[in-house]
């Protein structure tokens, strides 16, 4: 049988690295080759799983909730969401008997070392026109959009203000991110921008302030 392949990726709360650890450990045990893509956004493992051709993506992520909270999202090949049923069904599979693969039989784990790069260049790619021009202040909630929101938003020509983009593991939706906008419009009236974007924490949703 070919070796099935995971991607697996997290937002930046601190249980995330032992819970991906866990995760892939799981995987590669059962004879899944994992591609560990780090810290990224939702979208960006949705659309890795498909754009690697990998059999099934797994993000750590509570998304919009406090630091504290955890939570696994599973996507299927093409990084589409699974049905209700299916993950039922892996719940109901988590109680039955262990695949025990031993040698060769075991998976890999290797970093996917160009990930948040391919998402950036496919968001580049997906746009109509640069942004030259257009002041954006960005609230990257302290969460998983915090590298790659703004470094696109700079290349695509826009001008930059971010705020809630320095996560320490504990600060993720603490205070900032959309469900905390006004610090956002706060920020966009002061500075005179065009626009202001808030992510949530693994910035699989954002909300929009107008000038």
């Amino acid at each position: 049988a070919t070796t099935l392949t995971a991607v697996v990726a997290r937002d930046p709360r601190v249980s995330g690295e032992f819970l991906v650890a866990a995760v892939s450990a799981g995987l590669a045990a059962s004879g899944v080759d994992v591609l560990d893509a780090g810290v990224i956004p939702t979208p960006a493992l949705a659309f890795l799983v498909g754009d690697h051709d990998a059999d099934f993506g797994v993000m750590v992520s509570a998304s919009h909730n406090p630091a504290h909270d955890n939570g696994i999202k599973i996507f299927a090949r093409g990084g589409v969401k699974l049905p209700d049923i299916v993950e039922e069904r892996i719940e109901a599979a988590m109680a039955g008997e262990k695949l025990l693969p031993t040698g060769s039989g075991v998976g890999r784990i290797e970093r996917f070392s160009d990930a948040e790069d391919r998402y950036k260049l496919h968001l580049l790619g997906s746009l109509p026109h640069r942004l030259d021009g257009i002041h954006v202040v960005l609230d990257c909630a302290h969460g998983a959009a915090s590298g790659v929101s703004p470094e696109t938003f700079k290349d695509a020509g826009a001008t930059v203000t971010v705020i809630g983009a320095d996560p320490d593991g504990l600060n993720i939706n603490d205070g900032v991110g959309s469900t905390h906008l006004a610090g956002l419009a706060e920020a966009v009236v002061r500075l005179g921008a065009d626009v202001g974007i808030a992510h949530d924490g693994d910035a699989d949703r954002c909300l929009a302030v107008d000038a």
